[in-house]
C-alpha cells in the first residue's frame, strides 16, 4: 500500500520522462485524473487515456518531448504538500512558479485546479505540486 499516491504519480512521470519513455501507466484516482487533465491542458503531456479495467482503473499518459532537442516538456515535478506536512495558501498568497512560466497544482474546495485559476476564482487550498 502506498502512503502518498500523489508523490508516486509524480515519481512515475519523472522517471519515465528521464528514461525517455513514450507512455507511462499509473494507477488511477480522481485527484490523479484531475492532475492529468491539467497537465494536458497546460501542454506538458501529449495525450492521456483513462481505463476502468478494475475498481481502481489506470491512466495511460503519453509524454511530450521537444522535436529538435528531444528534451522532455516537463523539466521538473516537485511535490510541495506531503501527508506529514501539509502546505496551504490563500488566493492572495498563491505562489508564482518560475516567475509565471510554471504552474502550481492546488486542491481547492472547487476541485483540483492551477494556481492561476484558483486566484481567478478567489479560493485558496492545499498546494499539491509545482510543474515546470
Amino acid at each position: 500500500m502506498n502512503t502518498d499516491p500523489i508523490a508516486d504519480y509524480l515519481t512515475r512521470i519523472r522517471n519515465a520522462s528521464s528514461a525517455r519513455k513514450k507512455i507511462v501507466e499509473i494507477p488511477g484516482s480522481n485527484v490523479k485524473r484531475a492532475m492529468t487533465q491539467i497537465l494536458f491542458d497546460q501542454g506538458y503531456i501529449t495525450d492521456f487515456k483513462f481505463e476502468d479495467d478494475n475498481k481502481q482503473g489506470k491512466i495511460k499518459i503519453a509524454l511530450k518531448y521537444n522535436d529538435s532537442t528531444k528534451l522532455p516538456a516537463i523539466t521538473k515535478l516537485q511535490r510541495i504538500s506531503s501527508p506529514g506536512l501539509r502546505k496551504y495558501t490563500s488566493a492572495s498568497d498563491m505562489p508564482r512558479v518560475l516567475n509565471g512560466l510554471g504552474i502550481a497544482i492546488v486542491s481547492t474546495s472547487k476541485g483540483v485546479v492551477t494556481g492561476k485559476q484558483a486566484q481567478k476564482e478567489n479560493v485558496g487550498g492545499e498546494i499539491l505540486c509545482y510543474v515546470y
